[in-house]
């Protein structure tokens, strides 16, 4: 996969290159999956669940990126490149935009509204990028 969208977003600095060892990429997968088979407990609140979900999905997402030798401060960065990274296709990014927006207006407004279908979702897009990733 071309990698000239993401050179572009290097010159724009939302992305750096950076060196990566198959150790680090071992370990962001060991934890995105930790994550991502503890969000599917149906015994834990759906805020918990939502956490454990959203971030399963970015670290998947960062490993992703960080395999192809790029790295980003930014969580929707990272998981926009997704796209150019594993193939994920624009629907599938945008669930994880989503999920983005709804933790961004958590964490800095301290509002939140779980909505169960977000994280069905959010579980389903989490498991394609777990498999393209691995």
């Amino acid at each position: 996969m071309g990698h000239d969208n993401l050179d572009n977003l290097v010159k724009t600095r939302q992305l750096q290159v950076g060196e990566v060892t198959v150790t680090e990429i071992q370990k962001l997968i060991a934890r995105g999956l930790k994550k991502l088979k503890d969000c599917k407990r149906e015994d834990l609140d759906p805020e918990s669940r939502f956490d454990l979900v959203y971030s399963a999905g970015h670290v998947l997402s960062l490993a992703a990126l960080r395999h192809t030798g790029y790295r980003s401060e930014s969580r929707y960065i990272v998981f926009q490149c997704t796209q150019h990274t594993i193939g994920l296709e624009p629907a599938h990014w945008r669930v994880l935009d989503d999920a983005h927006r709804v933790r961004n207006i958590a964490e800095y407004e301290g509002d939140i509204i779980i909505d169960e279908q977000l994280i069905a979702a959010m579980i389903r897009v989490v498991d394609i990028v777990a498999e393209r990733v691995q």
